[in-house]
């Protein structure tokens, strides 16, 4: 009979963990996962945890979902996969449509890839090809200081979080950034990015950004007023904004897409994680018909985008995409969410009351609880970990920031319990 035991020490024995340092899994133990479902996870010695993080933001509906299930055996049936180039079927058919239907009007087109790193790096080069396509070479590009955007080469020199790109600073593209507004407030950052327009005027080729929530820059939040004059300045000086809706999108801030709750358009849209309710891998870059058409000719005139993934627009992940949508459809989730939100913010109150609690801050179902004092040696988000899996919940903070990013399923006990481990955690444990 299997055990956490067995499970973990044939793991140790062959597999390197992503965002790890494997040395640590000798005195902090791997945790084995038996089976899933609804907010849980169970592992081999029937323990359970309670997935506050959604397994990395991707599982909306929480595991072994019955609708998405059924939809994907059904997929399974009659078609697991097919070459994408020259090739089509239905899923993706449907799914495209449904996208351009439910995104901001203007991206009418989409490119399927696999993950979300894969489809930063189109948009990045769709953005520079569409220009070159026009024989003008634009080779500058600008995020935000402490933005994510993958780990890939081109997404990863895109990023500024130093902790996943310092390493590979002399292999990395050349970018600039610009402050974030979520650092620096937003009169601050606009006008450090139009010093970078003006700088580089001619020579800019995107912007990106992530849109109301820099994730893996410890949940830092700002408004949707910068996104709204941001693209203002986009407009301005001819540059492209691309919007990094990957672990944002699908309703995560309170609304089905950030830039649509800002009125903004962005020139490309890319999605991925929560896409599949987290079952599969799949992501899609949005854009409009005149960036499509800059790349529509004659094959001989070299203008095509031939960028390929070999599971490009597979078909389980593109079923599961739709029985994603199906369940936002049916069961008006953004709707029901609010509810869940306000709660969510009521539960965190607590926390502002502890003197080891530098902000507490939400964007709909995101929530962070940044600490203050604590030596990053220490590693007081490891202790919190491991304390918050001792209760039964499954929480991964970013350094000294205490995140909440569950499934749309969990209830209000389980909330309240979630952040109760949480505020335990903190007051008692560290402080």
């Amino acid at each position: 009979m299997l055990t956490n035991k067995i499970v973990r020490e044939r793991d140790f024995a062959k597999i390197w963990h992503p965002c790890s340092q494997m040395k640590d899994y000798e005195t902090l133990p791997l945790i084995p996962i038996k089976s899933g479902k609804g907010a849980y996870l169970y592992d081999f010695d029937d323990n359970r945890y309670l997935d506050a993080i959604s397994s990395w933001w991707v599982n909306l509906f929480g595991h072994s979902n019955e609708h998405i299930n059924k939809k994907i055996k059904e997929q399974l049936e009659t078609l697991e996969h097919v070459i994408f180039a020259g090739f089509t079927h239905k899923s993706a058919v449907e799914l495209a449509e449904r996208l351009v239907d439910i995104t901001p009007k203007g991206l009418d087109k989409l490119f399927f890839a696999d993950n979300g790193s894969s489809a930063i790096e189109i948009a990045l080069k769709m953005s520079f090809q569409y220009y070159k396509n026009q024989n003008e070479i634009r080779d500058v590009f600008i995020s935000l200081e402490n933005s994510y955007h993958g780990e890939t080469m081109g997404a990863l020199a895109v990023g500024d979080v130093a902790l996943y790109k310092k390493i590979y600073d002399e292999i990395l593209i050349k970018t600039v950034q610009a402050k974030s507004p979520a650092l620096v407030g937003e009169e601050t950052a606009l006008e450090s990015m139009e010093t970078l327009f003006k700088k580089y005027r001619g020579k800019i080729a995107a912007v990106v950004i992530e849109p109301l929530v820099q994730c893996a820059g410890s949940m830092a939040m700002y408004d949707k007023s910068y996104i709204i004059n941001l693209k203002k300045l986009c407009i301005e000086y001819d540059v492209f904004l691309i919007a990094d809706e990957i672990a944002v999108g699908f309703g995560r801030t309170g609304e089905m897409f950030a830039s649509a709750s800002a009125g903004v358009v962005p020139d490309f849209l890319c999605l991925s994680k929560g896409i599949t309710g987290g079952y599969l891998p799949l992501s899609v870059v949005m854009m409009s018909d005149e960036i499509y058409n800059a790349f529509y000719c004659d094959y001989l005139e070299g203008k095509s985008f031939l960028d390929s993934h070999s599971y490009t627009g597979n078909a389980l992940a593109c079923s599961a995409a739709n029985a994603t949508l199906d369940i936002f459809e049916k069961e008006s989730v953004i709707e029901k969410n609010r509810a869940k939100i306000e709660f969510l913010s009521m539960c965190l109150k607590p926390f502002k009351e502890l003197p080891n609690v530098a902000e507490v801050r939400q964007r709909g179902f995101i929530a962070a609880v940044e600490l203050k004092g604590y030596d990053p040696k220490k590693r007081v988000g490891l202790e919190i970990y491991k304390f918050a899996l001792k209760n039964g919940v499954l929480l991964r903070p970013l350094g000294n920031v205490i995140y909440f990013m569950p499934p749309y399923i969990i209830t209000k006990d389980e909330i309240k319990n979630m952040t109760t481990v949480a505020y335990s955690a903190i007051k008692d444990l560290i402080v």
